[in-house]
């Protein structure tokens, strides 16, 4: 048995594992060349987060769903190419967002450069992603482009928050199947669409892919609040800091409004306070920690786990299947 991806995902396949290898070493080729500029200081900024790691989830996503058709076809490693600078970008942005001051365990671009430089180097991999997206094909950049309105459609609810009357928690899904799933799903669809795969099988994996990223959002969520920066590659509780309602939270809220229990509105308080305040900070994480809403949100993400894991009931059985059945439970695990 080896490992190779995100969570130690397990290959039992020889020929799968020597592959799916062989991909993410293309692709990370792939990232390094197209995050070149001839400006040094530009691709010292854009290799900023290549060279820092992470997981790969995507390109992974990518290389498993092509192994319904031709795993060995052209467009196979520029379409993971794309999605995962489509997603470095997006963490730029995110971070300058978020003020955060760590992403994969090393300072993040905003807080290196400054607000400006990090915005226009999502801008900058955005631009080299529709480069390499246009030698794809008019579909493919139709699905990408559907994908990107999606994904800033997502942001902007999350920031203009759920209208009146909306369930919090319905408005918050909404926002993460916006948010990550959609650039998920594509992951998924490109490596079938890539490998020629038929249309079922092809909506099939976008459908596990919507799903999957869903979880993996949850999942990400949970471990804000429940780890430590050394798991995690990010500071702790940094959405918390920031009055940004993630799972945990609205649980929390729902439970409040629901039951009226003191020590729930107590800590629905203190989570309305200015938890830029270190002493504050490190109390609601410490009481979150403890309380059910966690549990009921590492709950959620095994219900869209599952839900991905029961979308792949129609394709054919084999090593390729089994790999992303092994990635719901490995989602859900990191959920604790």
């Amino acid at each position: 048995m080896t490992v190779v991806g995100p969570f130690g995902l397990s290959v039992r396949d020889q020929a799968l594992e020597a592959d799916v290898q062989a991909g993410l070493t293309a692709v990370e080729e792939g990232l390094l060349e197209a995050t070149k500029s001839e400006v040094p200081f530009i691709t010292e900024a854009a290799q900023h987060l290549v060279r820092a790691g992470g997981k790969r989830f995507r390109p992974l996503l990518v290389m498993l769903a092509a192994r319904f058709g031709d795993p060995y076809a052209p467009g196979i490693v520029p379409s993971a190419v794309v999605v995962e600078l489509t997603h470095l970008a997006t963490l730029y942005h995110d971070d300058v967002m978020d003020e955060a001051e760590v992403r994969r365990g090393v300072a993040s671009a905003n807080a290196r450069w400054g607000n400006s430089v990090a915005v226009l180097t999502g801008d900058f991999l955005f631009a080299r992603a529709s480069h390499i997206l246009a030698d794809l094909g008019p579909e493919a950049v139709r699905v990408q482009a559907e994908a990107f309105e999606r994904l800033v459609t997502g942001q902007i609810l999350e920031t203009a928050g759920p209208q009146d009357g909306r369930d919090p928690v319905d408005h918050y899904l909404d926002v993460l199947g916006g948010k990550t799933g959609s650039l998920v799903a594509v992951s998924c669809r490109f490596g079938a669409m890539m490998s020629g795969a038929d249309d079922t099988v092809v909506d099939v994996l976008t459908q596990y892919g919507e799903r999957l990223g869903v979880a993996f959002q949850l999942a990400d969520d949970v471990l804000d609040i429940a780890s430590d920066s050394h798991e995690s590659g990010k500071t702790p509780g940094t959405d918390l800091r920031e009055g940004i309602a993630t799972l945990p939270v609205l649980r929390l809220r729902e439970r409040a409004a629901r039951l009226g229990l003191a020590e729930d509105l107590a800590l629905c308080e203190l989570l309305d306070s200015d938890l830029t305040d270190d002493a504050r900070h490190a109390e609601a994480l410490r009481l979150l920690r403890a309380h059910p809403a966690l549990g009921q949100a590492r709950r959620d993400t095994v219900r869209y786990a599952e839900e991905a894991r029961a979308a792949l009931a129609p394709l054919p059985d084999g090593p390729a299947k089994s790999a992303l059945v092994e990635l719901c439970d490995a989602v859900v695990h990191r959920a604790g």
